[in-house]
């Protein structure tokens, strides 16, 4: 299986700058190669210490200046955020500069702070991800983006410039999209893209989710679909009392900053269009207790020692077969010191374990 790292820039730390939190995390991605990561990916985040990633083509365009070999991720491109025809061109000249090595992840977005201080009606997301997802494909593919009767982006015919470089082709290998709801699955299977998705919940109710979108993938287009990313939060350590101690704390941490920035308990899931499957995660949290609902997601996600973390992993592969794992490693307040040998920990113990694990047949099959 492919293992990637996925960036963060979270500030949950004590009398430590942005920038310090923002160039040490940036120094772990590029680390990630010399670790032996097949991929390193940037979430993109806006006005908030939840996530400090505005632009994460220009962090992976600075990673691709220092690495060599690592596949560099988007994860996510917010569509509804960006113009279709400044994405096709930053990622075509990131792939140029890498040498082929883009991944292009895209997302709708969740954050009703993000989508109000950006002025666009959060009703028009589904609408706007999936024609800029239909538009930026293309162009990434054609070097062209030509939409002049579109609902929401009314583009007139141009030429990418620099053109794609055809020996890059934007194979089905190298698309993504976000799926972290079920209304999302349908949509990223019609795409015909790989589906990514967060752990939020026990892993069980990922599975289903996933095969779902390998069923409509495979309905779709009549092919197998590649595995898709599953994405953790991390605590790697040899000691597995202190690896728990920490993901009690730390993964906790995170899961709190997840529900403030997403404002997931709040009431306006119901009355946005596009988001109502949400409404009943957000009732689930209030009738749980926050508490509760912190412990179910620190055990739903990652922790513990090399063997213990190969263990997790080896036994959602017998339920899913392959999937691209993905982990972050920094955030909640985690000490930096602590994230980064964390990340060292588990690039020499669990990433050549993780390379070993292959589906025998296609899951699914």
């Amino acid at each position: 299986m492919d293992v990637g790292m996925l960036l963060v820039f979270q500030n949950y730390h004590e009398n430590v700058s942005d920038q310090e939190v923002f160039l040490r995390e940036l120094e772990m991605g590029v680390d990630a190669e010399k670790y032996g990561f097949d991929a390193v990916w940037s979430a993109e985040h806006h006005f908030d210490d939840y996530s400090m990633c505005p632009d994460n083509l220009q962090i992976m365009s600075y990673i691709a200046g220092r690495t060599s070999t690592i596949k560099l991720g988007t994860g996510a491109v917010i569509l509804p955020w960006n113009d279709p025809v400044r994405v096709v061109e930053k990622l075509t000249m990131l792939d140029m500069m890498s040498g082929g090595r883009a991944l292009y992840g895209m997302g709708r977005g969740l954050a009703k702070m993000e989508y109000e201080a950006f002025g666009i009606p959060m009703d028009e997301a589904r609408g706007r991800f999936v024609e800029a997802a239909n538009l930026t494909i293309e162009g990434l593919r054609t070097g062209i983006v030509d939409n002049p009767d579109g609902e929401f982006y009314k583009q007139a015919r141009v030429e990418i410039r620099p053109a794609p470089n055809p020996a890059y082709e934007w194979t089905r290998d190298r698309l993504f999209g976000a799926a972290m709801s079920p209304d999302s699955v349908p949509v990223i299977a019609d795409l015909g893209v790989r589906m990514m998705t967060f752990v939020q919940y026990e892993f069980a109710k990922h599975a289903e989710a996933i095969n779902r979108w390998r069923d409509l993938y495979r309905e779709r287009w009549n092919t197998e679909p590649l595995p898709p990313v599953v994405q953790d939060f991390v605590i790697c350590h040899e000691d597995a009392e202190e690896a728990r101690r920490l993901a009690y704390e730390h993964t906790a941490r995170y899961f709190l900053s997840v529900i403030k920035h997403y404002d997931f308990a709040g009431e306006h899931w119901r009355n946005t269009r596009g988001y109502e499957t949400y409404q009943a995660g957000a009732d689930m949290i209030r009738e749980a207790g926050m508490e509760a609902a912190a412990d179910a997601y620190v055990e739903a996600n990652i922790y513990g020692t090399p063997e213990q973390i190969v263990e997790k992993y080896a036994a959602r592969h017998e339920m899913v077969g392959d999937v691209f794992v993905n982990a972050a490693f920094a955030f909640g307040g985690l000490p930096i010191d602590q994230a980064e040998k964390s990340l060292k920990l588990f690039g020499e113990k669990v990433v050549p374990e993780l390379h070993k694990m292959k589906a025998k047949v296609p899951a699914g099959a």
